[in-house]
């Protein structure tokens, strides 16, 4: 087995500073054969179940997983996969797509608040709050459907204000037991259109295929102008963003997997010590169930 995967490399450091036209979107692949990737993925998993299991039954912690990317990047295959071995009692995932008109009612930050993971889960955004920061400052014509005060509608302003909501609610978060992790997958533009025209000749995939996804890649210069802003703007010590190289699935996945144990692996957790007045007590329910 190769050695381990460096989560840490692909982390933004706080107050940004990077540049995603110099950011990888593919790497040295991981594995050296489909086995090896099997194999490794497998550990990982594995791992991951333990962990999980410990997550829940020590029920101090949560644990926020965000995932974003453009479309195709490989989002839902990597939760499936990364997490098939989780027990779905201890983890939820929430996808997040256009507004109802009763969450346009409150404020943008809300719907995704109601869904936070409680203690000893795990939840997981597909897309998420800051959505706000992107789709939204690509097509700022949205800002007129949300039902703000005229006052606070100035482009100029409002995007550094919501990086602003939302560093100051992680904050609160990871004061309050929740550990954030936030997954941006890194994919190319030619990629992308491999995928596309994969989901076309596929059969099994054309349900994935919408005449939106085509449009919003003609905004893909503007899309990556807002994520760099983004990621530069809102990765911090206790909410850090990772960007991810998704042109190659498998390596992403990998990346993804190791990223999800250290952040696990650094929370301290034990399983709930049984007091003696416990002990007591089971042993009184072995006696009867003896009897």
């Amino acid at each position: 087995m190769k050695k381990r995967i460096a989560s840490n490399s692909f982390r933004v450091k706080p107050g940004g500073g990077i540049t995603l036209d110099d950011w990888p979107t593919a790497v040295k692949p991981i594995c050296k054969s489909k086995k090896h990737y099997k194999k490794l993925l497998e550990h990982h998993v594995k791992s991951l179940t333990e962990l999980q299991r410990l997550h829940y039954a020590s029920a101090r912690y949560a644990l926020l997983l965000v995932f974003q990317g453009m479309d195709g990047a490989g989002k839902d295959g990597a939760i499936r996969h990364v997490m098939s071995g989780v027990n779905p009692q201890g983890c939820e995932v929430f996808g997040f797509k256009q507004p109802s008109a009763e969450e346009l009612k409150h404020d943008f930050l809300w719907r995704c608040m109601c869904r936070l993971p409680e203690r000893g889960r795990i939840g997981i955004f597909n897309r998420s709050y800051y959505e706000e920061v992107l789709v939204v400052r690509v097509h700022p014509e949205i800002l007129r459907g949300q039902m703000l005060p005229e006052a606070l509608i100035d482009e100029k302003t409002i995007w550094e204000q919501r990086y602003r909501s939302i560093t100051d609610m992680e904050e609160h978060l990871s004061r309050n037991g929740t550990k954030i992790v936030k997954i941006f997958l890194h994919l190319s533009k030619d990629e992308q259109r491999k995928r596309f025209l994969d989901r076309i000749d596929e059969p099994d995939k054309n349900w994935k295929f919408s005449m939106s996804d085509i449009h919003e890649r003609g905004y893909w210069q503007q899309y990556m102008d807002a994520f760099e802003a983004c990621l530069n703007a809102t990765s911090t010590h206790h909410a850090p963003w990772y960007v991810v190289p998704a042109d190659d699935k498998e390596d992403a996945r990998l990346i993804v997997s190791r990223i999800v144990l250290d952040a696990l692996e650094g929370l301290k957790m034990a399983y709930p010590v049984t007091t003696p007045a416990r002990k007591q007590e089971l042993q009184s329910i072995r006696k009867s169930l003896e009897e």
